[in-house]
């Protein structure tokens, strides 16, 4: 207890004490009422400079002397290099080759020298380590040390105190930081209140190790949100969970994709992927436990919002994919008889069932040869949902037409 309040006064004036949004359209679409706890907003764009300045502040003059070295998915990055300059000491960041150019110059540029290696995290996280111990450089964990866990504890030391009436937290777990601080700061101050974690189902380390009751190796990692692609938990935070966690929750790529774009919908905020996950969550909750099911009275849910640092190459593709698992965009193929007026024609019925062209290609040399002279079109419209484009597809082939949906 005492260092987490220690933690908190450490940050006071340099992260950010988010303030709590209420969304309308999560509470109507779960039947809870939902909170967002937005450390998107966060100085360095997440909840990773709590952790990442609590830790570099307890460090000595002479450790940062020698220079500080960490691994990082990206956040972490930036809030060890943002710590590190506001202290004076150099710092050498190893990320993974695959970590989006947005975090890795946000990273460069807070001073920070930043080495890309290896093909995932964990591999970037052992190089860190094998530089520390080669050239004498202070490493400062991305999870796995108790002050970083401390300093991340105080996003739920705010929840708290700003939401007296909470009963569920829901945090995403990557290596178990933020997990494991959340959960440990929750049951020191309020034991009442539950505490969920969120994974993406391609990132199932820490479901494994949960129902091992042991820290197990993901033999694999496959999900869109970097920032919680983490193939072995930390074995600290593991521990914490292992003891403090009240449920585990698996979401699937298009829930995140899903949140994601439903977040710039509604709240104008941009959040990325790992971000994403405890709010694509939040509609798994009624499945998940009969403890929940059962409580009683209103709940009052607080998703955390980890982080939103996406870049615009990604965040362009997560709206597309969003839309399409929407059905606000449909793709689909149709063979014409090469004659005048086709083109017209399939026009004028789409502007009638008012859906809007986003892009035609017509092209004589992709007819399968059905027709004696056929010409293969193939349609991108911007629709209203999955009644909207039944209807098109209906009017196509009233009209003769064969559609072929594409996606």
């Amino acid at each position: 207890m005492a260092e987490l309040k220690l933690a908190a006064e450490r940050l006071d004036g340099t992260a950010k004490h988010t303030q709590i949004i209420e969304s309308p359209v999560l509470s109507e679409m779960t039947g809870h009422r939902v909170l967002m706890k937005p450390e998107n907003l966060q100085v360095t764009g997440s909840f990773k400079i709590r952790g990442a300045y609590n830790k570099i502040s307890s460090l000595t003059d002479e450790e940062l002397e020698r220079g500080i070295v960490t691994a990082s998915a990206g956040n972490h990055a930036q809030g060890v290099a943002y710590a590190a300059r506001e202290r004076g000491a150099k710092a050498t960041i190893c990320m993974a080759e695959s970590t989006p150019p947005l975090k890795v110059d946000a990273t460069k540029a807070y001073g920070a020298n930043v080495v890309l290696h290896g093909s995932m995290f964990d591999e970037a996280a052992a190089y860190a380590i094998e530089l520390s111990q080669r050239d004498g450089l202070t490493y400062v964990p991305p999870f796995d040390d108790y002050e970083v866990l401390c300093g991340q504890g105080t996003v739920a030391m705010e929840i708290l105190e700003d939401v007296p009436d909470v009963t569920d937290i829901i945090v995403p777990l990557g290596g178990g930081g933020l997990g494991a601080g959340v959960a440990l700061a929750v049951k020191m101050f309020r034991p009442d209140v539950r505490v969920i974690g969120a994974i993406p189902e391609g990132s199932p380390a820490f479901r494994k190790s949960l129902d091992a009751g042991r820290v197990i190796a993901a033999d694999q990692v496959v999900t869109s949100a970097e920032g919680v692609a983490v193939k072995r938990p930390g074995d600290l935070t593991f521990a914490l969970l292992n003891e403090f966690l009240d449920d585990l929750v698996e979401v699937s790529e298009r829930d995140i994709n899903e949140m994601i774009l439903l977040m710039l919908e509604k709240h104008k905020m941009v959040v990325e992927a790992a971000g994403a996950v405890s709010l694509a969550a939040l509609e798994h909750l009624n499945l998940r436990s009969r403890k929940f099911a059962a409580a009683e009275g209103e709940h009052v849910v607080v998703p955390i919002l980890s982080g939103g640092n996406i870049d615009t190459v990604t965040i362009g593709a997560v709206i597309q994919k969003g839309m399409i698992a929407r059905g606000r965009i449909m793709n689909f193929e149709v063979e014409l008889p090469d004659t005048p007026g086709q083109l017209l024609k399939v026009a004028s019925l789409l502007a009638r069932e008012r859906a809007n062209v986003i892009a035609l290609d017509h092209d004589q040399f992709k007819a399968s040869g059905h027709y004696t002279n056929a010409v293969a079109l193939g349609v991108t419209v911007e629709t209203n949902g999955p009644d909207h484009i039944e209807s098109i597809l209906n009017a196509l082939r009233a009209e003769g037409f064969q559609p072929k949906r594409i996606y």
